[in-house]
């Protein structure tokens, strides 16, 4: 599978993403055509190469006469749907865009076709957002990558006023995806080049094994003590699926004969507080034909220690054991529809670019299940056909011939 592996080491933004395009190989007049077909006037677009701490990159540059524009999101989904742009390229553009507005909407309590774009909606970010997504189309990427987002610190300012660092927009797009601190005194992850990857990465990892056939740099505006650069590895991943990700997890396990059984489901929830991403317990016979309990853990190797800590607080084990697996799943993202009971989460798991599983969120559910007065099972049926017919409109607008045009 032809895979690109972002090596975020310094952050990301839009045009640092372009920048490792353009340097893995994708010509500059991809990203042109693409201020073109979104009807973007007098737009250019330079590909500069420079250095930071030594290292050769490319650094990209989109300048335009237009000053203090202020976009709506319905006003770019608008703009992008009517262009010309490839279907695979539009779909993901407005992917990361729909991201972008319900962090948006989030942060400012508004609805999502009544976000309005700041910086967020300039032509800098149209041409970074379009044009990531026609630089994968372009190199033929099957699966994105991308290490763990390091956060700056500090203060930076804003169209609404000074904000901290990482900005609010940033912190609701990388909702369940693994950052950490850098200690550096900036702004290093950006709420565009937070949408692209949040949007398009199918994992946040290490460097999985693959044969690297390219590397490309993409420089950051700034100077900072490290290199300003976003690296990508372009090669084929062996052994990898299409719309599958693989994880190393651990397993923690202990048996237990001595303890209150209604203490369980509070110690499984602490456990999931604590970084446990499933729990299940088992019945067991042990010596002297007591009656036992096997209380498994699945944990990311980041959450072991805090697990553990609460396996030894909460429960009367004096030891845990630790197995080391590999966890493969599909790839999944959450989409809201329309129902008789209301807006509705349902998440949606492909595999192999198909629709492998639907699944409505049943807290949304409960909730509206309980307000209107009908069975669970009628919301969730009314949520899971929204989605299929929505999923089915997306495959239609996609394949039509018109669109490709």
């Amino acid at each position: 599978m032809k895979t690109l592996y972002l090596d975020a080491f310094a952050g990301i933004s839009g045009d640092m993403f372009l920048g490792t395009l353009v340097d893995l190989g994708v010509p500059i007049d991809v990203l042109r055509s693409v201020a073109e077909a979104l009807s973007l006037n007098e737009v250019e677009i330079i590909a500069g190469k420079t250095e930071r701490k030594g290292i050769a990159a490319v650094k990209i540059n989109v300048r335009a006469p237009e000053r203090g524009v202020v976009r709506t999101y319905a006003h770019i989904k608008s703009l992008i749907s009517k262009s010309g742009l490839p279907p695979r390229v539009k779909q993901n553009s407005l992917k990361i865009f729909a991201l972008l507005a319900e962090a948006e909407s989030r942060i400012h309590s508004r609805s999502i076709e009544q976000v309005h774009f700041h910086e967020l909606g300039s032509v800098d970010t149209l041409v970074d957002v379009a044009g990531s997504a026609a630089g994968l189309d372009y190199l033929e990427v099957e699966e994105l990558l991308c290490s763990p987002l390091p956060m700056g610190t500090g203060m930076i300012k804003t169209a609404h006023g000074i904000y901290p660092i990482p900005a609010p927009a940033v912190v609701e797009i990388l909702r369940d995806i693994p950052v950490y601190s850098s200690g550096i005194p900036t702004e290093l992850v950006t709420p565009t080049g937070a949408a692209i990857v949040a949007s398009l990465a199918s994992n946040f990892c290490l460097l999985p094994p693959m044969r690297i056939e390219g590397v490309g740099y993409g420089a950051g505006d700034r100077h900072l003590e490290i290199p300003n650069l976003l690296r990508g590895f372009l090669g084929q991943r062996e052994g990898a699926v299409r719309g599958r990700a693989r994880e190393r997890r651990l397993v923690l396990s202990t048996n237990i004969d001595d303890m209150n059984p209604e203490l369980y489901p509070y110690v499984i929830e602490r456990l999931f507080e604590s970084g446990a991403e499933d729990v299940w317990l088992y019945p067991i016979h042990m010596k002297k034909s007591r009656p036992a309990v096997t209380l498994k853990v699945l944990v990311p190797p980041a959450s072991e220690e805090e697990v553990k800590e609460v396996m030894f607080a909460e429960t009367k084990t004096l030891g845990v054991r630790v197995s080391e697996v590999y966890k493969e799943y599909l790839d999944r993202e959450v989409i809201e529809v329309d129902t008789d009971f209301g807006r509705l989460r349902v998440k949606v798991a492909r595999n192999k670019d198909h629709v492998a599983n639907i699944a409505p969120e049943y807290e949304d559910c409960r909730r509206a299940a309980a307000k209107s007065g009908v069975p669970l099972k009628e919301v969730y049926a009314a949520a899971e056909e929204a989605a299929r017919a929505l999923l089915a409109g997306q495959e239609t607008s996609t394949d039509s011939p018109e669109k490709e045009a």
